[in-house]
């Protein structure tokens, strides 16, 4: 998957999350806070964005299970559409070559 897609998508995921009724909305963030938790635990305090797409090329199956954790009688909390992309989307911001909203690309 490419940068560029990856952003896309993960972009698309939090407008879902910012669109959602308040009501469900609460629960969802607290599904995505506990995600970028795990990401930060997954990837450490210092990482590239590029480290970051390839984690999620790999696969993100792992975050069913911790949004299950967080909202176990709620199903509709864990739609990874929304939740796991919202994560990643906020997770980006901490990547050690990503700035003011783009990827610094260094020669």
């Amino acid at each position: 998957m490419s940068f560029e897609n990856a952003v896309y998508q993960w972009q698309q995921g939090e407008r879902r999350l910012r669109a959602e009724p308040p009501e469900r909305r609460s629960l969802q963030e607290r599904v995505t806070e506990a995600l970028v938790a795990e990401l930060r635990r997954r990837l450490g305090g210092r990482f590239s964005s590029d480290e970051l797409v390839e984690l999620y090329g790999r696969g993100t199956s792992w975050c069913l299970q911790v949004a299950m954790k967080v909202a176990p009688e709620d199903p509709w909390a864990w739609e990874a559409g929304v939740v796991v992309d919202a994560a990643f989307a906020r997770y980006l911001r901490e990547a050690a070559d990503y700035a003011g909203g783009r990827r610094e690309i260094r020669a």
